[in-house]
């Protein structure tokens, strides 16, 4: 990825607070720095804040047993079930493992100066001092890759400590948005730790007549003393103080910033609020309502979405996509903007909230105590960086695990980490006695996972060292999409072994720069299509060996809906699931039938619901060159308890049925041969066994280029007619 404008000296790896998913354990560690992504930017962190209600709330349910985290995510437990029941205890074992050995990054308000700038920004430049938002971007790391609408810049006389508060002060903001509220209006904000503090001043800000309540008496006065009219400890009596001081009317709003469990504050809402007023709930709380009060109040509920539109959106927090400021005055950023002018300003008074700054390396000290282990009061929680302490970028792993009977020719380089890479395609490669040697993924959170896992002798965060590593006999592309083809180009023309997952390119010229690549280079392309080297896929294509006519395929895949907003729709980053997902299958047929596709048609379903991608229903049917046909019903709109894949082939007077790579029915001359797996087994070990032998022995790839090409090509087609609606030729 190109860095458009980068300071050399600021160029560390870094320290980065994180927790174990599987004992909760909280720790700071060395990792790789992050790289400047395509609309993001690189900040160096001065100082970042914890919040203490849900980072507190995060670190106890890590803390919990299996069985306490299975009681608190029953949805979850819901998943598991059923993965297991589609395809197998084994592989949905290998899948928790994966995700309980994944480091979680804590922190989500920071602030800092940028040092490197991607792609796609022209509003930040390096030097800039910037307020950072969001969980996964704004962690608690001293190099945070930000994504550039959830970055504002801080104003002149605002120091970057001040500024680690924006996310916590957006959050607060856009609950005040929420509620409404008008001047001279009475609002009871109902909790009073960091968010409500934050919340009584903006309300006095607004011009409202502002009334707190807390369990602690001590909050109960730093909100007076921060401009609230009135505040008490609640209690029996705190109903009736609340009335009195609203003049017997009840409050005009309510906004619950508590983070509890608890059923009381939404409960004590109701009460106090007057006949049709708005409650809006902010802080992690119960919220089992009351009907009789809020049906006899005609009250208004609202559950504040976090620091405001365009939370949860990833074209907006991820990919840059801006809301028009005509229609949506408010957004995350803006209303982070918002929050630091009032800083600026002087209408929000941080200092009283500040009762414990920590350098970095002692991160484990003040999650203790944020969650009970010291027993000492709280607030604001800051966690400071030295800003000129330099770090490398390159991680040397001391668990390294010596590889014992390999050859030097079988070191693998991965790049990208992602949840198939780590349940599958890593065991699969260990397996075939490869020497794990090298990781890099973006975060670098992840590469420090995997490395340790898989014993690699190194972690980094860009590719870049693994490209020019010597050493480095076997380049794993394991990416997202939109980098396979750049990636696997540079690494074949450095005549390395390149393996990259599925699909080789987004579009006709990136797969005819990799075809040249790799006709140039002396190394070998593989590719993850995997299904041809199943075992059931290999008995289909035995079966038929001796046929003399062309061959009928019918491949249904239950494929389950994957929401518009991810990133494998986005025609840039994923290209959409015929190109992503649907290659696995034409390659499978290309396979069983010997034969080149020659003409593609699609047609997708019609529908008026926006949340369902039109073509990710689709039937398929491809012409080959031997004359045999086959159809894809690729449908994303089934139930999940339907296994994956069913596809049966006919030709010749033969019928072979395979049921999701576990079981398979042969028919011939009226007799049924039954076939079963212990387990699911798409292919993944024996390619990789395969992809070993290549390296070890000099052989050719185990897919030609040529197919490789068709087969990707195909998808491209498919696209083609969807759009044009008639066959295309390829």
């Amino acid at each position: 990825m190109q860095i458009l404008a980068c300071r050399d000296d600021l160029l560390p790896g870094m320290k980065q607070v994180l927790q174990n998913p599987k004992t909760g354990e909280v720790r700071v560690v060395d990792v790789p720095p992050p790289t400047a992504q395509r609309g993001r930017l690189l900040v160096r962190t001065a100082a970042s804040l914890i919040s203490a209600g849900t980072e507190r709330m995060t670190v106890e349910l890590g803390q919990k047993s299996l069985l306490g985290k299975a009681r608190e995510r029953p949805d979850l437990v819901r998943q598991v079930i059923q993965k297991a029941k589609n395809e197998g205890l084994w592989q949905t074992v290998r899948a928790v493992q994966a995700r309980l050995a994944s480091s979680t990054a804590l922190g989500y308000s920071a602030a800092g100066t940028v040092i490197a700038v991607g792609e796609d920004i022209a509003e930040f430049h390096v030097g800039d001092r910037v307020a950072c938002a969001g969980a996964g971007f704004a962690s608690h790391a001293e190099i945070v890759a930000v994504p550039k609408n959830l970055c504002a810049r801080v104003p002149a006389g605002v120091s970057l400590e001040h500024a680690a508060f924006g996310t916590l002060g957006a959050i607060a903001l856009q609950g005040v948005r929420l509620a409404e509220p008008t001047l001279g209006e009475a609002v009871v904000v109902v909790g009073l730790g960091l968010l409500g503090q934050l919340t009584v001043q903006l309300l006095k800000a607004n011009g409202c007549r502002v009334f707190g309540v807390d369990l602690d008496a001590s909050k109960v006065e730093l909100a007076r003393a921060l401009g609230a009219d009135d505040a008490a400890v609640i209690d029996a009596g705190t109903k009736r103080a609340v009335l009195d001081w609203s003049r017997g009317r009840g409050a005009d709003a309510v906004l619950i910033t508590a983070a509890t469990s608890s059923n009381e504050p939404i409960e004590f809402a109701g009460e106090v609020a007057r006949l049709r007023g708005r409650v809006v709930a902010v802080g992690l709380v119960g919220m089992n309502v009351p009907r009789k009060v809020y049906y006899e109040k005609e009250l208004s509920l609202i559950v504040s979405r976090s620091y405001g539109p365009g939370r949860y959106d990833p074209a907006y927090e991820e990919r840059g996509h801006d809301y028009p400021f005509a229609y949506v005055r408010w957004t995350e950023g803006r209303n982070l903007e918002a929050f630091l002018d009032l800083i600026a300003e002087g209408r929000v008074k941080l200092d009283p909230l500040i009762t414990h700054r920590f350098k970095i390396e002692e991160a484990e000290a003040a999650y203790r105590l944020i969650t009970g282990d010291q027993r000492e009061p709280y607030l604001g929680v800051l966690l400071q960086y030295d800003e000129e302490r330099p770090v490398e970028r390159r991680i040397e792993m001391a668990t390294a695990r010596k590889a014992a009977a390999r050859t030097a020719s079988a070191r693998v380089g991965l790049i990208g980490a992602g949840n198939y890479a780590r349940t599958m395609l890593l065991p699969a490669l260990q397996a075939a006695g490869m020497e794990f040697y090298a990781v890099a993924t973006a975060s670098g959170v992840s590469a420090r996972d995997v490395a340790e896992r898989y014993g690699f002798r190194y972690c980094v965060a860009g590719p870049e060292e693994i490209l020019d590593d010597e050493r480095v006999d076997l380049v794993v592309i394991a990416t997202r999409h939109d980098l396979h083809a750049e990636l696997a180009s540079r690494a074949l023309e450095r005549n390395r072994h390149v393996f990259v997952e599925k699909p080789l390119a987004l579009n006709d010229e990136e797969l005819d720069r990799v075809l040249e690549s790799a006709a140039r280079s002396s190394a070998q392309l593989a590719v993850g299509f995997n299904r041809r080297f199943s075992p059931l896929a290999r008995a289909a294509k035995d079966f038929f060996e001796t046929r003399r006519e062309p061959l009928s395929i019918l491949y249904r895949v239950n494929a389950g809906r994957i929401p518009r907003e991810h990133w494998t729709q986005d025609p840039r980053e994923g290209g959409g699931r015929i190109i992503g997902e649907v290659c696995h299958f034409i390659d499978l047929m290309q396979f069983l039938t010997g034969a080149f596709p020659v003409r593609v048609y699609a047609e997708e379903i019609e529908t008026r619901n926006h949340e369902i991608v039109c073509e990710d229903s689709v039937f398929i049917t491809i012409r080959f060159s031997d004359g045999s046909n086959g159809c894809i019903a690729y449908l994303s709109e089934g139930d999940r308890a339907l296994a994956k894949e069913r596809i049966e082939i006919f030709g010749d007077g033969r019928t072979f049925v395979l049921d999701d790579f576990r079981t398979a029915r042969a028919y011939h001359r009226g007799r049924e041969r039954r076939m079963r797996l212990r387990r699911q087994d798409k292919g993944q070990w024996e390619q990789a066994k395969v992809l070993r032998a290549m390296m070890a022995e000099g052989l050719p790839a185990p897919i030609s280029l040529a197919e490789l090409a068709a087969t990707t090509r195909a998808t491209f087609r498919l696209r083609d007619a969807l759009r044009l609606r008639r066959p295309v030729e390829l």
